[in-house]
């Protein structure tokens, strides 16, 4: 008789001095920036470079301001067989860093060149404003679902005429609103829907919601509406920012649509400002960040 039993021995955080730890209030905002360079292989699109030279940039003005934390968790397997035992042990870590990008100052600077292979190099520079860590920031699960309503259906990979969902869980009940960043810097207010008066989605703890499904509508929601993700490029990547705190507040000002089917959008400037300001006044607002690729047929 073969049994193998898991178990998780300890968990615990080493603390990397990798740069000054943050000093005062826990949401005093800094102006910070940064730089990095990706260095491309064949698997990616230009834009996709671009991003993760951009994710680069941020992560690294933050860990250069507010340091970083290695979690590690030590795992023991145990088999037992005719009365022996063998342990085998594993260490699972993960390097994060202490602070978190509220929103850029400026549009980030991209240089580009080429290594002796061909493969494109990406370099970006940030600035914005950043602050630390909070523990106040209430954590929710929030999933994009292509062609379903399922968490199975949960994607970032989308081709053209794909229809998007989400999925959201909170643990305390809140607000949450919804906005896509496109390929053209524009942003697109999606949650609350674009006949909801009232300008706030409240959602209650523990519930599990999809949005953006007519099948599903939730009270004081309004019309439901339904989104297709389109391209008239071979890829192209979009973000999608989930919002949620626990208390009220008041969406970003956005210029309503030239059709009724299009939603009302903002440039990505003034979503930022608005974003940085209401995360400064309320240290228990959440976000996600949620990176999508949308591919042509």
């Amino acid at each position: 008789m073969k049994r193998t039993v898991y178990r998780f021995i300890t968990s615990l955080c080493l603390l990397l001095a990798s740069s000054a730890l943050a000093t005062g209030k826990e949401n005093d905002v800094r102006v910070i920036s940064g730089e990095y360079t990706f260095y491309s292989d064949d698997t990616q699109s230009r834009a996709e470079c671009r991003r993760l030279a951009l994710d680069g940039a941020r992560t690294e003005a933050l860990a250069r301001e507010f340091g970083t934390f290695v979690s590690q968790t030590v795992l023991m397997q145990q088999q037992q067989q005719n009365g022996n035992a063998d342990n085998y042990f594993a260490t699972l870590s993960a390097t994060e860093v202490k602070g978190e990008w509220l929103g850029d100052l400026e549009e980030p600077e991209y240089t580009y060149s080429v290594d002796d292979e061909g493969h494109l190099i990406v370099t970006c520079h940030v600035r914005g404003r950043a602050r630390a860590l909070s523990n106040k920031a209430v954590d929710f699960e929030a999933l994009a679902l292509r062609n379903g309503s399922d968490k199975r259906n949960s994607d970032t990979d989308f081709r053209d005429g794909d229809d998007m969902r989400l999925y959201f869980l909170a643990p305390v009940d809140g607000y949450v609103a919804v906005y896509l960043v496109g390929v053209d810097r524009q942003v697109y207010s999606l949650l609350p829907y674009m006949d909801d008066d009232d300008g706030r989605m409240p959602v209650k703890h523990g519930r599990e919601y999809v949005f953006f499904d007519a099948s599903r509508k939730y009270d004081g929601a309004g019309t439901v509406d339904e989104l297709y993700l389109n391209t008239d490029r071979p890829q192209e990547l979009n973000q999608l920012y989930v919002v949620f705190s626990p208390k009220p507040f008041n969406r970003a000002i956005a210029k309503a649509g030239d059709t009724q089917a299009e939603p009302p959008s903002l440039g990505f400037e003034d979503f930022s400002r608005w974003l940085t300001r209401v995360r400064h006044n309320d240290p228990e607002m959440g976000l996600r960040v949620i990176n999508l690729r949308i591919s042509k047929n």
